[in-house]
């Protein structure tokens, strides 16, 4: 069974931090055949969600407070399942758990998302809803979509 944690960028230890971000990067550049900047700067103002399975990290994302990603909005991004676990509902558990941390820790109901275009009816039954138009962020197509 998949065991998500909650946690600030300091609290993460070494091999967490390493394993986070080898898992975005296996998948965002690696598999998505997409060179970009990864390490954005922006991971020690988020809340780190992680999902994982027989001690191994198999899923993540990365919440924040409106204010830093959007002026009006929390979000979360870098949501993530690695390939050998995709089809198992983990990535479901993964956006429910990333919703209630929105709403736990930053007392506001309304999120904003970049999602990658192909999964806009995955995020969909999720209660998100596509805004505005789609667009390319790395060469992939996007859109925003909120809930």
């Amino acid at each position: 069974m998949i065991v998500f944690k909650c946690e600030t960028f300091n609290n993460l230890n070494i091999d967490e931090l390493h394993n986070i971000l080898a898992l975005r990067s296996k998948v965002f550049v690696v598999e998505q055949n997409c060179v970009y900047q990864d390490i954005d700067g922006k991971d020690k103002k988020a809340l780190h969600i992680i999902g994982y399975l027989n001690e191994e990290i198999i899923a993540y994302a990365r919440i924040f407070d409106k204010g830093v990603i959007y002026p009006e909005y929390c979000s979360i991004g870098r949501i993530v399942t690695s390939f050998s676990e995709r089809g198992k509902k983990h990535g479901n558990q993964l956006v429910e758990f990333s919703i209630k941390q929105c709403y736990k820790n930053f007392k506001s109901r309304a999120i904003k998302i970049s999602a990658q275009a192909h999964l806009e009816k995955f995020y969909g039954h999720h209660g998100f809803y596509a805004s505005g138009d789609p667009y390319l962020e790395d060469g992939i197509p996007h859109i925003g979509m909120l809930l």
